[in-house]
C-alpha cells in the first residue's frame, strides 16, 4: 500500500496512546534475526536485502500488500527470468503486470526461496521493492520504533508475549492479520495492519457510520497514492479514538476511499481500516505474528 500526502498529515495532530502505563524494558531480540531499518519520506521502513546474493537493495516492510514485489529496474538490472502476467489490487486501483522469477531473497540471516514477483515502478514504491506477507508467513515481524530495526524470526526467539501490553487475537484472509475487535469512536471496525501505508484507510461503510453518529465531523480533501502508480480521491477526517484492547489512540486520521482492497479482502460492506505508519509509530514496539495470528503492542515509556 501506499499513502496520502505527508502535508496534509501534519496539519494533524499526532496520534497519542491513551489509558496505560508500559511495563519494563529487556535486552534486545537477537543479533541475528535484527537488521538495522531506515525511514523513507513516507515514514515507512524500508531495510537492505540481497537478492541472488546481490545488494544491498532498500525493500519496504509491507504487511498490507499479499505479494512480495520487486522494481522493473531492478528486475532489468539483474537479469531476472520472466513470467506471466498477474493482477495487482492496490490500494487506488486494479492494476496487470508483468511477473518475474526469483531465486532467493536473503534478509540478515534468513533467506526465502522461489518467488514469483510482480514487477512495478521503483518510483511509485519509493524501493527497490517490497517484503509482503509471502515472505513472512510463519514469521514474527518486530518492528522497533525506538531503536528504528526490524527483526524477523520465531516468535520465541524474539522475546514472546514478553512486556508487550496489548496482545490482540487476529483473523487470516489472503495472507494479511485482520483484528476484528476494534472500535473507533464507538463502531466495531476490522483493522488490517498496514505497514507499507505512511497513512490510515477507511471504507465508506465506516465513513457512514461515524457521520450518522457525528454530523459535525470536519473534513477535507485529498489524493491516495498507490505503488501501481494510480490515484484515489479521499476524503480525510479525524477519529476521535481508535481502541485496540484496553489501549486508545487518540487522533486518528482516516482517508476515506472507496479503495479496490477493501472489496479483494471482502471488507467493504462493513467497517474497516488498514492501520498506517502514522498512527503505528505511536506505540514503541509492533510485533505481528503470522504464525500464531497475534499482534503485539509495547508503549513508548511516558516523558
Amino acid at each position: 500500500m501506499s499513502g496520502i500526502s505527508l502535508a496534509l498529515a501534519m496539519l494533524i495532530a499526532n496520534p497519542v496512546i491513551l489509558g496505560a502505563t508500559p511495563g519494563p524494558i529487556t535486552g534486545p531480540e537477537t543479533p541475528a534475526d535484527t537488521v538495522q531499518a531506515e525511514m523513507d519520506l513516507h515514514a515507512r521502513m524500508t531495510i537492505d536485502v540481497a537478492v541472488h546474493g546481490l545488494g544491498p537493495y532498500r525493500f519496504l516492510i509491507d504487511t498490507g500488500s499479499q505479494r512480495t514485489v520487486v522494481s522493473t529496474a531492478l528486475a532489468g538490472k539483474l537479469g531476472l527470468a520472466m513470467g506471466p502476467q498477474v493482477r495487482v489490487v492496490g490500494i487506488a486501483g486494479v492494476h496487470d503486470v508483468a511477473t518475474a522469477q526469483i531465486d532467493s531473497i536473503d534478509i540478515g540471516p534468513r533467506s526465502f526461496y522461489d518467488l514469483t514477483v510482480p514487477l512495478l515502478e521503483r518510483q511509485n514504491m519509493g524501493a527497490d521493492g517490497i517484503l509482503g506477507t509471502d515472505s513472512l508467513q510463519h514469521q514474527r515481524v518486530l518492528l522497533d520504533f525506538a531503536h528504528n530495526t526490524i527483526s524477523i524470526g520465531d516468535p520465541k526467539e524474539l522475546g514472546g508475549r514478553r512486556d508487550f501490553e496489548i496482545i490482540v487475537q487476529a483473523k487470516r484472509r489472503s495472507g494479511r492479520l485482520i483484528l476484528t475487535d476494534a472500535m473507533i469512536d464507538g463502531v466495531r471496525t476490522d483493522v488490517v495492519i498496514d505497514t507499507g501505508a505512511s497513512g490510515t484507510v477507511g471504507n465508506r461503510a465506516l465513513q457512514r457510520t461515524l457521520a450518522r453518529k457525528s454530523r459535525s465531523q470536519d473534513r477535507m480533501t485529498g489524493t491516495l497514492a498507490s505503488v501501481t502508480g494510480q490515484e484515489l480521491p479521499v476524503d480525510l477526517a479525524v477519529a476521535g479514538k481508535l481502541e485496540l484492547g484496553h489501549i486508545g489512540v487518540a487522533n486518528v486520521l482516516i482517508a476515506y476511499a472507496d479503495a479496490p482492497a477493501f472489496r479483494e479482502l471482502k471488507l467493504d460492506k462493513r467497517p474497516a481500516i488498514f492501520l498506517g505508519m502514522r498512527e503505528l509509530r505511536a506505540f514503541k514496539r509492533i510485533a505481528i505474528d503470522f504464525s500464531t495470528r497475534k499482534v503485539l503492542f509495547d508503549l513508548v515509556e511516558p516523558q
